[in-house]
């Protein structure tokens, strides 16, 4: 699904690779198992038990929230609770790699006209 990109996106930017990823894999892992380990805690219970998404302000049942980085671990993000939001699976999958800011950069600058 190479080029595919969701509604309001640029396809072609998605595409281009514009930010280098030269991520440690000991940080990687490091912070992988810090998130295992939030997950279990009640303050993620809490903002999984709200239902809503950080991203698009879904109500979305508590089972399909993920947890999702503001700034990726492949990126140096780390695993805080300043730093996860919950997510619904649709925005963490858009986001992939993305910081907020990278997200406003992909959005159109002119929305596509309905002529």
């Amino acid at each position: 699904m190479e080029g595919a990109a969701p509604t309001g996106y640029n396809a072609v930017r998605m595409t281009e690779e514009w930010f280098e990823l030269d991520a440690d894999p000991a940080h990687v892992a490091r912070e992988r198992e810090k998130a295992r380990a939030l997950r279990k805690t009640a303050w993620w219970q809490r903002r999984v038990q709200r239902g809503l998404c950080a991203w698009c302000g879904r109500k979305v049942p508590a089972r399909e929230l993920t947890m999702d980085h503001v700034v990726p671990v492949a990126r140096g993000g780390r695993s805080v609770k300043g730093n996860v939001v919950a997510s619904c699976k649709d925005c963490n999958t858009r986001k992939k790699l993305m910081t907020p800011a990278d997200q406003l950069m992909m959005k159109p600058v002119h929305p596509p006209s309905e002529d």
